[in-house]
């Protein structure tokens, strides 16, 4: 490709994507991000003294300065990852996340539009804007084999999904009507290393590692299907590299565990590689706590990703065993990573100051 812009590059799967990127081809990265509270560059240091990495502090709502930036870089394909994300943070606050995922997605299509009419038309042919969205578009899945196709209806159920949903829309009518060259992902539930803390396997393991409650909704018995971020990131490459224009292509880790499963697994896990217990602990599992269920939670997700298969080659390579095992493996061997994420210290070197923002419930 030459030189890829990945927005949304320092969060959990953009910084995965920008580590492929450069480390396993010789394409040259530019990473936008705005850094937001779950932006973190230190995701990137095993990558950042590249010679074909590039850091650019940018909201992508801001049109002109992302205009600027493809002027500057002259990139073949853009890479739209950056959203707001975590579902329940959309209950309390989603007016962030249709400024976000809706008005950053729309900036994104205008700048990428007029850099994409600029083009010489040999390169103009070879340009791709690539989004990439969530599973969580399609809603809720009623029976225990259905599962989502590309074809799958929308409907979302939260703010964050409606979002997503809206901004997959509009990619989807800028291709249809200015012919800008789109490609949109839609993926299962992400799980890896780098995770921020606020999210499921990485938050019961740093409670459970704490000697805190592990919050399950409801019963536990909610679906998902897991997908390693690794897996993922080689996924999204593919798609951007090898991808028709105008498809859609679902990503799923063929993983479907109930909520209560990850959990149980996780505590495993954790008996074996970390024994020595918080004090007054005798079985991680004694620390699962259900609580009151969110507001309009899915049941259950599932995808289908025998398109990419057939037609891009992709399947992902780690088991759900296998995977959260070498999750569960990276926490605790990188300690540094998480408590610079728990007492703000990842902040440190971009506000000045040090700014608490997560703390482990």
């Amino acid at each position: 490709m030459g030189t890829i812009l990945v927005t949304g590059g320092a969060g959990f799967i953009g910084s995965a994507v920008v580590r492929h990127i450069v480390n396993n081809t010789h394409d040259t990265v530019v990473n936008v991000d705005k850094l937001t509270y779950a932006g973190n560059l230190e995701s990137l240091a095993s990558v950042e003294k590249s010679e074909r990495y590039h850091f650019e502090q940018v909201d992508i709502c801001n049109q002109a300065e992302i205009s600027a930036l493809l002027s500057k870089y002259r990139p073949m394909a853009i890479m739209h990852l950056a959203a707001e994300s975590h579902v329940d943070r959309s209950i309390d606050g989603p007016g962030e996340f249709i400024q976000t995922n809706i008005v950053g997605t729309y900036s994104m299509l205008e700048a990428a539009r007029g850099y994409w009419l600029s083009l010489p038309e040999a390169e103009r042919a070879n340009f791709r804007f690539h989004h990439i969205s969530t599973d969580e578009v399609y809603g809720d899945l009623e029976g225990t084999e259905d599962l989502f196709t590309e074809e799958t209806p929308y409907a979302p159920s939260s703010p964050y999904s409606a979002s997503k949903a809206s901004s997959d829309h509009l990619v989807r009518a800028w291709g249809r009507t200015y012919g800008l060259p789109v490609i949109i992902t839609n993926c299962s539930n992400n799980y890896g290393p780098f995770h921020f803390p606020e999210k499921l396997i990485p938050h019961v393991i740093l409670n459970a590692l704490a000697g805190k409650p592990l919050p399950v909704y409801g019963d536990g018995s909610q679906i998902r299907d897991w997908l390693y971020v690794e897996d993922h990131a080689k996924a999204l490459y593919r798609v951007v590299t090898e991808g028709q224009v105008g498809e859609t292509f679902n990503i799923g880790g063929h993983n479907e565990k109930k909520n209560i499963e990850v959990v149980e697994t996780i505590c495993s896990l954790l008996e074996e590689l970390a024994p020595n217990k918080p004090e007054g602990i005798e079985n991680y599992q004694d620390l699962i706590t259900f609580v009151k269920d969110r507001p309009g939670h899915d049941q259950r997700y599932a995808i289908d990703a025998a398109k990419i298969g057939s037609e891009l080659g992709w399947v992902p390579e780690e088991t759900f065993e296998s995977g959260i095992r070498k999750t569960v493996k990276w926490y605790l061997d990188n300690t540094k990573w998480w408590e610079n994420v728990l007492n703000g210290e990842y902040k440190l070197h971009r506000i000045g100051k040090q700014e608490k923002e997560v703390e482990v419930a």
